[in-house]
């Protein structure tokens, strides 16, 4: 028993020493250092608001306590950002992408210019689940879906590019519902869209319901943007009047899209990523560090004040989503 005891405590302290020695080295390697945050979209949308609030505060919980530095590379739905992340950028804890989750789905229906494999990127988390929600504007004078399935113009959105909710989402509720809609590609964050909208020059958005609520706080509060449907299995607590979308699909067809292409898209919508091959260690830190800023009462004070199933798509559906989304 003494032996045994003695054992123990041998392999318990040469554990403690290789972790404190493992703590003590990734402390070495953070401290002095930059880490940079890159966003796939412009600056002002919720993607960026996501990506700076988190860098104010993540540092603290990191060995070393590093600086974090945000900046943006917009273009092409946050596909310019996934590719160079996965071709280009330097595999050492210190460069974090932030695109929308979308893409991955584009990348299982072979969309043209994708150069990444989703599953070979390291995952740092999601700060929140997205529940997507479509809204028009209030000039439309559209005010619930069976008056938008009557009218016979096609309602304008603002959409980013084929990955984006902004841009997908609208498109099959077209294939799936019949709703009269024509999406405008090419704007480069939900802030331009924005713009537009209030300029009148599109009329209709699809976004997280978080974000929403918070980028587009005016728009809400004042009523000139209307919600009408909301993309999730269950509906939102604070949406609790507005209906889903899988209420007016008329087919099982319909209704497996609108599961596939919409509901499945909220839980990774906004991934926080890692280019391949990041040392697991420096992985396995900054993930417990993304952890820790979650639970963190100032990050948490400050977001209340500021108020895989997809790569096992079936065959069928995805030559249906294809010719929908693309």
């Amino acid at each position: 028993m003494r032996v045994k005891r003695i054992v123990s405590i041998g392999l318990c302290l040469a554990l403690g020493f290789v972790f404190v020695g493992s703590v003590s080295a990734q402390e070495a390697f953070f401290k002095g250092k930059t880490i940079r945050i890159t966003v796939g979209f412009a600056a002002g949308g919720g993607y960026d608001a996501y990506a700076r609030t988190i860098g104010r505060h993540m540092g603290k919980h990191i060995p070393g306590n590093p600086v974090i530095v945000v900046d943006n590379l917009a273009g092409a739905g946050g596909l310019i950002l996934a590719n160079q992340l996965y071709r280009a950028a330097k595999p050492d804890g210190l460069t974090i992408g932030h695109f929308i989750g979308g893409l991955f789905i584009q990348q299982v229906l072979g969309k043209p210019g994708i150069e990444f494999d989703g599953r070979r990127f390291e995952y740092i988390g999601v700060p929140t689940q997205d529940h997507y929600a479509t809204g028009l504007s209030r000039e439309s004078g559209i005010t619930s879906v069976e008056q938008w399935l009557a009218v016979k113009t096609p309602i304008k959105f603002g959409g980013i590019a084929p990955g984006t909710a902004t841009s997908d989402i609208p498109r099959l509720l077209a294939a799936t519902l019949g709703l009269p809609i024509q999406v405008i590609d090419g704007y480069k964050g939900t802030s331009q869209i924005r713009l537009a909208f209030n300029s009148g020059e599109v009329h209709g958005l699809n976004n997280g319901w978080e974000s929403t609520r918070s980028t587009w706080k005016n728009e809400v509060k004042s009523g000139k943007l209307v919600m009408l449907l909301q993309h999730f299995p269950t509906r939102h607590p604070e949406l609790s009047q507005v209906p889903l979308d899988i209420e007016f699909a008329k087919t099982e067809q319909a209704r497996k899209l609108l599961k596939v292409g919409a509901h499945s898209l909220g839980p990774t919508a906004r991934p926080f990523v890692l280019p391949p091959r990041t040392p697991k260690d420096r992985v396995q830190i900054l993930r417990r560090a993304f952890m820790a800023t979650m639970k963190d009462p100032e990050f948490v004070a400050e977001t209340q004040k500021a108020n895989k199933e997809i790569f096992n798509l079936e065959p069928e559906l995805a030559t249906k989503l294809k010719e929908i989304l693309q």
